[in-house]
């Protein structure tokens, strides 16, 4: 008994931060301000991504359900960046750099990765507290949709293929 109502509650805590997430992005329907400083050192800010379809996905490495979902979002960068797709993960202030880096090494990873040192990056995405969490913007920096925890990835793509188609 005690275990369900435990799991009632973290249901409930987590319905309530993906409630506050989502609303406090499409709120604005914009991406948020923000500055970006990639692993391999690069620094750009939301406005730089305009004019190309953008997904914005917050993980961790500690996180299961990020790395289960890691091989699609690499598949998906690799497919789709031709036609102007930019990928940029954000990785949680608690991630160590060398865990991000370890797994750069191990993995390959191609697309650009950020570390959220403070905090600040998820905070102006609507508090982002829980992982998986991405958002796809449009080339105009126009929210298209947000995906919460372990998405439909047949949804990703529909939607990833009609904003790509958009001019």
């Amino acid at each position: 008994m005690k275990k369900s109502f435990i799991s009632i509650i973290a249901v409930a805590v987590i319905a309530v931060l993906a409630f506050f997430t989502y609303n406090t992005v499409f709120a604005s329907k914009s991406a948020p301000q923000v500055t970006f400083n990639s692993i391999d050192g690069k620094t750009f800010k939301t406005d730089d991504l305009k004019g190309r379809v953008t997904m914005v996905k917050f993980w961790a490495t500690d996180c299961v359900t990020c790395m289960k979902q890691m091989p699609d979002t690499v598949a998906h960068h690799e497919k789709y960046k031709a036609q102007g797709f930019e990928t940029v993960a954000v990785a949680m202030k608690h991630d160590s750099i060398d865990a991000i880096q370890r797994l750069i090494d191990e993995r390959g990873y191609q697309f650009t990765i950020v570390h959220d040192v403070d905090g600040a990056i998820a905070k102006a995405f609507g508090e982002v507290r829980f992982t998986p969490v991405a958002f796809l913007f449009d080339r105009k920096g126009q929210l298209v949709r947000s995906y919460i925890g372990d998405y439909d990835t047949n949804l990703f793509i529909e939607d990833l293929e009609r904003t790509l188609a958009q001019s």
